[in-house]
């Protein structure tokens, strides 16, 4: 009995003279799972016990009845080892998140290649020792958090790398590559990207940014405060950020349309190897309020209906046309406002009605949820 055990089983191994503690690995479909079994001195398998290790005892979560059954049924511990295996296979089949779980390799693999990385690169890892958080800064001192997800198969399957940045992240990988060499790659994309963080970091430190409330490394758009009720949003480019961004002046037409007319007329005149700030300045004609000059309080004007600076992530951006008005408000509030009044009419995706303030003519177009 001994020497087929050992032979169907060559990692299980009797760790004392009495041959009545077995302790080591099962193999199933190329996993190994650790176990321990502890047999009487009369090595009766009635009155075994049997000590699994965490892997294993998920993966035979439902299976507790049938394992105990085999061991009061089976002839010997060799029968009862093939019983075993037979549940483990059925219990992977049902549990295919299990044949995930990396084999004892995967983990001094990991090991070894945190420290040629450097222990103190990483953040945190998940319990199951798969998902690592690492911190990299780039040559300007900006902080990024790596993420990566290593398969049960490390380093043979590509890892999955996500961070925030404003273009995918392609990380090229062979079975041979390493975690270091996943952070050179990450820092040759983050020093790629420095022009563009430079441009917007400048236009966060010397304007007023209404949208996004909080920028992420991710975010190429900014809406840029100009006045009482006026803002322009820009589209940077991660590619060329110096180059003219995609621009959308928001505001009553009575401003507007000046500050419109500027840009068309002056776009000739803009200059990539000046700052996109700059250059934004001008084209329009105009000084942006800095911090250093305002109170951003003197943008953040409540809608006129809901009485809110924020409905969500949407600000007032729908302003009254009256220049004696003026009074901003949501799409979203303004849109349900006139379509509540018998005297508005609606044409496609445009409703027509009266400001609510001053009653003169004003127009919405319908929210894009709303479709």
């Amino acid at each position: 009995m001994e020497s087929s055990l050992v032979k169907d089983n060559p990692l299980l191994l009797a760790i004392n003279r009495q041959k009545t503690i077995y302790d080591g690995f099962i193999t199933v479909q190329d996993q190994d799972f650790r176990l321990r079994i502890q047999l009487p001195a009369d090595r009766q398998l009635k009155q075994a016990r049997l000590h699994c290790s965490c892997k294993l005892k998920h993966l035979l979560r439902g299976y507790e009845h049938i394992v105990k059954q085999r061991l009061q049924q089976s002839a010997d511990l060799v029968s009862f080892m093939l019983e075993l295996k037979t549940v483990m296979e059925v219990g992977l089949k049902s549990r295919p998140e299990c044949s995930s779980i990396p084999p004892p390799q995967y983990y001094s693999q990991l090991i070894s290649e945190m420290e040629t990385l450097g222990w103190d690169k990483l953040l945190s890892i998940d319990t199951e020792f798969q998902t690592l958080r690492l911190k990299v800064q780039d040559s300007a001192g900006r902080q990024h958090i790596l993420i990566i997800k290593l398969k049960s198969k490390h380093p043979a399957e590509a890892p999955e790398c996500s961070a925030d940045l404003p273009l995918p992240l392609l990380i090229t990988w062979t079975p041979q590559s390493t975690l270091a060499q996943i952070h050179h790659q990450f820092l040759l994309v983050l020093e790629s990207l420095t022009e563009f963080w430079d441009v917007l970091d400048e236009i966060d430190r010397q304007t007023w940014i209404l949208e996004p409330e909080k920028p992420s490394r991710s975010d190429t758009m900014r809406r840029i405060a100009i006045g009482n009720n006026v803002s322009i949003k820009v589209e940077v480019d991660p590619k060329h950020p110096k180059m003219l961004p995609e621009c959308c002046l928001l505001g009553a037409e009575l401003v507007v349309t000046p500050l419109r007319n500027k840009l068309n007329a002056n776009m000739h005149l803009w200059n990539p190897d000046s700052s996109l700030l700059l250059n934004l300045q001008d084209v329009l004609e105009i000084e942006f309020p800095s911090p250093a000059t305002h109170e951003k309080s003197a943008f953040s004007v409540e809608c006129g209906i809901c009485y809110s600076y924020r409905l969500e992530a949407e600000l007032p951006d729908q302003v009254c046309n009256n220049p004696c008005c003026g009074q901003p408000f949501h799409q979203t509030c303004l849109y349900e406002w006139l379509r509540a009044l018998p005297s508005s009419r609606q044409s496609f995706s445009v409703v027509f009605g009266e400001c609510p303030y001053c009653s003169k003519p004003i127009t919405v177009k319908m929210p894009t949820h709303q479709f």
